[in-house]
């Protein structure tokens, strides 16, 4: 059975690209557009793994992140930030949040490649 990654992500196009790199690395992938829709689909589908951007519509990425991470039955579960924001404050905030990595885009497939190159590191059997 594939491991799970919910990624949450307000653009259609970068969603569509994400979702479908992570997909070919052989992950059921689950998605969001809001940060409210990423926090009820993380309860209900409880993931291996979760992607959030920070700039998200209703809850920003920081908030669900946060929220997971102090709930018992998320809080071992990776979340990376996956985000155009890439200055050290945000990477700090991240971090202090709970995140467990910080991976700035700008939507070039090399940033994709790590992203799943990240993403297999966690979640090897």
């Amino acid at each position: 059975m594939p491991k799970k990654v919910l990624v949450a992500e307000d653009s259609p196009t970068v969603l569509a690209m994400v979702k479908m790199a992570i997909s070919q690395a052989g992950y059921e992938v689950h998605t969001a557009v809001d940060g409210m829709d990423a926090l009820n689909k993380a309860r209900s589908v409880v993931p291996d793994l979760i992607i959030l951007d920070l700039m998200l519509p209703k809850m920003d990425g920081y908030n669900v992140c946060r929220m997971l991470k102090f709930d018992a039955k998320f809080k071992n579960i990776p979340i990376f930030m996956f985000t155009a924001r890439s200055g050290d404050a945000d990477k700090t905030m991240g971090t202090q949040m709970g995140a467990n990595e910080y991976i700035p885009k700008s939507a070039s497939m090399e940033e994709l490649d790590l992203l799943v190159e990240k993403i297999n590191q966690y979640l090897k059997d």
